[in-house]
This record gives C-alpha cells, structure tokens and sequence, in this order.
C-alpha cells in the first residue's frame, strides 16, 4: 500500500509563494503510461514520432552513468519528449518516452557481473495525457498494422511525478541528483545513498526533464510507491506543477495543446528538444519542416499574466478560449489557451504581444489587462527574427 503523504497547496495561486517554497513534488494524476514492446519498437516509433527514437537502440552514454549498483544500471538512457501529429503537421498527442535498463546493462542480483542478454527485445514505457487515453491507444493500434509491437495499457501498475522548484533551478544536467551522489565520506560515494535515490527493487530514477532544466526531474515509478527523495511535507498538488509551467510558459498535454489544431512550432516544440531535423521521414513531417525552414515564426506560446487597470493581479475571471485585442492596433493578437489564478498561457502574434503595458486586453473583458512575458529560456534569436521581419514588413 502506499503510504499516506499529506499534500502541500499553495492556496493563493501566487507564483511568489511556489517559487519560494522549495523543492516541490507532484504526483501527475493527468498522466497514464503505455508500453511498447517487442523487436520492431523503435522501427515503429520512428516512422510515427517527431523525435529520433532510434537513441533507444543506440549504446548509453556512459557520461550519464550511476555509480554501479546492483539495482540500478551501469550505464543509463535518459528519457525523450516527442509528439504524434496529424499527416497534415497538427499536433495530437505528447509522449515523455523513457528506455527501462536492460539486464545486460545492470549489474546481477549478486553485483559480481551483468545479468543475461535480453536477446534484441525493446521496451519503452511512455507518459502520456490520460484523459485521451483510450484514444491514443485506438490511434497508435490504427498505425501498427503488422509490425512486432506490442502496446499496452500499464496506467494502473505505474505512476508518473515531476519534481520542481526553487532549489532545483540549475542544478547539474547529468541524470544524477546531486544530493544523493555526495552522499558518503570524504571523496567516496556511498553506492547505497545513490541507490536510495534512485528507488529500489528494479532501480526506477528521476531524470532530468527532457525540454528544459528550469522544469526540474522526472521519472516513472511503480504504484502503490512513493518515489524517492519525496519529502512528506513537500508533495503538493499537481494544480501548483501547473502554476510552475505556466511561469515558464510550457504547455503539456492535449487539453492545453489543442488536439487537431496546434502547429508544434508555434508551440514551441522546438526549443522543448521534442522536434529532430535530421531523422528522416515521419508522420506530418512536411509542414514541420517547411515552417522550421521558412525561418519565421510569427505566433508563439507566451506565458500570461492578467491584471486591472492599476496593474493589480486579478484572479479567476478569465477562461480558456478568450480572445485577446490589442487595443492600440484594434487587431486580434490570440487566444488564452490555459488559465489558473492570474497567470495563463496564450499563443500570440509576437508583433502585437510586446507593445506596452495595458495594449493588450480580453475581447468582452475590457477592464483585464493581459501582460505577455518573454520566458528566460527562449533562444535569442526567436526574438531577433521577430524584430527583423517586423522591420521588413
């Protein structure tokens, strides 16, 4: 059974009080888990996603390695985010893709030396929106047609977490959480703090969120468990997990994504490592490339905020779906895609989103004010080209 942690809400949906309230962790409720089995797994993936699945099959790096125990692997695959799209470049679903070590990769129950060749079979487990659930799996099915795969529903024997926060912010990119590898005595590690870290039994980890640093660790671990390095008092709704995506301006799943009608570029997708230029062919392929090589993109997901005409946060009066206006240009500048508190998240023309405090207001709501933030992690030159082609036209 798993044990009874209290949950931690930051009442007042205030981004002040989340990012100063530490290492936070959320159990995902939104998330289930599928998993792809079988000898052609990463042939099948490769020819659906948008991200070079074929990493998988590749030999682990051994930069991104544990200390050997007999539980976790000697050498580690980190995880991959990616998407399926629609033939025609639309997004459909988010997949957070993640290899389980093989046993020739792990050290035997005894320590004393590799467990048995797997034999060439694959298994990637997948953290995906679980209120399509049945969808996505009708979908990849659909697509399978008589390759070696198996997929299956495994929402019930596992769970996923995101670990986030203040404190987390910048800390080392490798897989391992720095906490439990300086654990031990003077320069030595202690092979069962790491061990501790990473869970036990099979070895289930965090890993470093695949899009960005700033989103903190992730993993999958078995329910009816409580991952490691969860403290009692520090799980916390996932609404709060929400609230630190929305600062950062990261859309996740298909309620936020729009199923059918999202293009990944203006969704950042490229920026969130889910895109691959140079794997070749893949379902929707040819809009995502003929965008990303045209060089401009003119609509981007931007983080919100919603304030009075005084500038005051104003909470809970704006839906997703709202119009924005620039009042100055009297032009539509987007739409409100999420929306929690005072903060949201809303894809925007870049050439209407920057044009001064109270510019910009909701179409039927006069009197809220929407701010547009530029996040910190954008590459420079998204903004470069904006204000290029702006001077141009």
């Amino acid at each position: 059974m798993r044990r009874f942690v209290p949950s931690l809400l930051i009442r007042h949906r205030s981004l002040h009080h989340l990012q100063n309230a530490g290492p936070l962790c959320s159990h995902l409720k939104s998330r289930s888990v599928i998993r792809f089995s079988g000898p052609e797994t990463i042939k099948f993936l490769q020819g659906l996603l948008t991200n070079d699945v074929r990493r998988f099959g590749e030999p682990p790096r051994e930069d991104n390695s544990p200390v050997p125990t007999t539980n976790v692997a000697s050498v580690v695959v980190p995880p991959m985010y990616a998407a399926l799209l629609t033939p025609q470049g639309r997004f459909l679903y988010d997949l957070f893709l993640y290899r389980p070590p093989r046993a020739e990769e792990k050290l035997d129950r005894t320590g004393s030396g590799p467990g048995r060749a797997s034999g060439g079979s694959v298994e990637i487990l997948a953290d995906v929106d679980g209120s399509i659930l049945d969808e996505l799996l009708a979908t990849f099915k659909k697509y399978r047609l008589r390759s070696k795969v198996e997929i299956e529903n495994v929402a019930e024997d596992f769970s996923c977490w995101q670990r986030y926060g203040q404190n987390l912010f910048g800390k080392t990119p490798t897989v391992e959480e720095p906490e439990a590898a300086s654990v031990g005595w003077g320069i030595g590690v202690d092979g069962s703090g790491t061990t501790a870290s990473h869970g036990n039994d099979v070895g289930w980890q965090w890993f470093k969120d695949p899009r960005l640093g700033c989103l903190g660790f992730r993993g999958i671990f078995p329910s009816g468990t409580t991952p490691p390095l969860v403290e009692s008092d520090k799980e916390t709704d996932e609404e709060n997990y929400l609230l630190w995506r929305l600062e950062k301006g990261v859309a996740e799943g298909s309620t936020e994504i729009p199923k059918g009608e999202a293009i990944p570029l203006e969704y950042n997708f490229t920026g969130l490592n889910a895109i691959s230029f140079d794997k070749g062919c893949y379902v929707g392929q040819e809009l995502i490339a003929r965008t990303h090589h045209r060089g401009v993109i003119r609509k981007r997901l931007l983080p919100l905020k919603f304030l009075d005409e005084n500038g005051k946060e104003v909470e809970g009066k704006v839906a997703p779906g709202s119009e924005m206006i620039n009042t100055a240009s009297g032009k539509k500048a987007g739409t409100v895609i999420t929306a929690l508190g005072f903060c949201g998240m809303g894809v925007l023309r870049l050439d209407e989103a920057f044009k001064g405090f109270g510019s910009l207001t909701l179409q039927g709501q006069e009197d809220v004010k929407v701010e547009a933030i530029r996040p910190d992690w954008w590459p420079t030159e998204w903004f470069q080209e904006h204000q290029q082609h702006s001077a141009v036209a």
